[in-house]
C-alpha cells in the first residue's frame, strides 16, 4: 500500500513547486546559504502540501478518472488504494506541512496555509466552473512565487516576474485543458464536467492571447526587471522562452505529450534541452557578468 499511496501523491508534478525558487533566483540571493537552506524547507513544505492536495482531488475524481486513458490506472481509480488510507495521508501531509511552514517563517506559513486553500478548492468546486478552474490553477502558481519571496526575502524581487509567472500559469492551464479536449474526445465532459464549455476554438483564442502575454511581459521583464545588467543582455533569454512556448503549443496541437502536460518539461528532449539552455544563461548573466 505504500507504493500506491506515494504513487498517488504523484511526486512527478513537485516540478511544479520550484516555480518558488524565482525570487532566490532573480532576487540575487544565490549566495546567501542561510537563504538557500530556508528555500530548500520551503520547497519540502510545498512538495507534501501538493501532494495532500493530489490525494484530495483523485478521492474526488476517483468516477471520472476511470474514463480517462491514463488516470484509470491510478491507484485509487484502479481500486488498489483504499479511499480512507488516502484522506488520511491527505490529513497528515497537510498537518505535518503547514507545521513545519510556520516553523520555517510565520509568513511563509500564512501563504503555504493559503495555497492550500486554493488547491482544496479547486479540487472541491472550482474545477467545475469555467475559466475560475484556470484562474485557480494560475492562483496556485503565483503562491508558490510568493512563498518563495517570502522565504527568501526577495524584497527587490521584479514585479514583472509576477505578472510573467501568472501569464505563463495561465498557459499551462489552458493548454492543459485543450490537451484532455483532444485526447479524451466525445467522453472529455464526462470526465471533467467544465470541459462541456470549452471547445477547441474558444481554447485556442485564450491561448494565442495568453501566449502573447507572456512573452511580451518576459521581454519587459529582461529590459526594466530588478538586478537585469545595465547593457541589456538578458535579452539574449528571450529566444529560449519563445522556442520553449512554441514547442509546447507544437506537442499540445499534435496531441503528442510524453505523459501528463506538466512531464513535458522533463520527457521532451527539445523542450528539456531549451529550458536547461535557458536556466544556464540567465544564471550567467546574473551571477557572472
Amino acid at each position: 500500500m505504500v507504493t500506491e499511496l506515494l504513487i498517488s501523491m504523484h511526486p512527478k508534478r513537485w516540478l511544479k513547486n520550484t516555480f518558488m525558487f524565482a525570487a532566490l533566483v532573480f532576487g540575487m540571493k544565490l549566495r546567501t546559504p542561510d537563504l538557500i537552506v530556508r528555500s530548500g524547507l520551503a520547497f519540502v513544505c510545498l512538495c507534501l502540501l501538493s501532494s495532500a492536495s493530489y490525494l484530495v482531488n483523485d478521492l474526488v475524481d476517483t468516477e471520472r478518472d476511470k474514463l480517462h486513458p491514463a488516470k484509470r490506472d491510478r491507484p485509487l481509480a484502479a481500486g488498489r488504494l483504499n479511499r480512507s488510507a488516502a484522506l488520511g495521508a491527505a490529513i497528515v501531509l497537510a498537518s505535518i506541512s503547514l507545521a513545519l511552514a510556520f516553523v520555517v517563517d510565520v509568513r511563509f506559513g500564512l501563504v503555504a496555509s493559503l495555497f492550500l486553500t486554493v488547491e482544496i478548492a479547486y479540487s472541491l468546486l472550482l474545477t467545475n466552473y469555467v475559466i475560475l478552474d484556470v484562474l485557480a490553477i494560475a492562483a496556485a502558481f503565483i503562491l508558490r512565487v510568493t512563498s518563495g519571496s517570502v522565504v527568501a526575502g526577495a524584497t527587490t524581487f521584479s514585479p514583472w516576474l509576477y505578472v510573467c509567472g501568472s501569464f505563463l500559469a495561465l498557459f499551462l492551464a489552458l493548454c492543459k485543458r485543450r490537451h484532455e479536449l483532444i485526447v479524451l474526445g466525445d467522453v472529455a465532459p464526462r470526465h471533467r464536467k467544465v470541459l462541456a464549455d470549452y471547445d477547441s476554438t474558444l481554447l485556442a483564442q485564450m491561448i494565442s492571447v495568453v501566449t502573447s502575454s507572456t512573452v511580451i511581459a518576459y521581454s519587459l521583464y529582461t529590459f526594466w526587471g530588478g538586478h537585469v545588467p545595465e547593457n541589456k543582455s538578458m535579452m539574449l533569454t528571450i529566444p529560449f522562452v519563445l522556442y520553449g512556448i512554441l514547442r509546447y503549443l507544437l506537442l499540445i496541437q499534435s496531441g503528442g505529450l510524453p505523459g501528463t502536460p506538466e512531464e513535458i518539461l522533463i520527457k521532451d528532449p527539445p523542450l528539456l534541452i531549451s529550458n536547461l539552455l535557458w536556466a544556464v544563461s540567465v544564471l550567467a548573466i546574473l551571477y557572472l557578468f
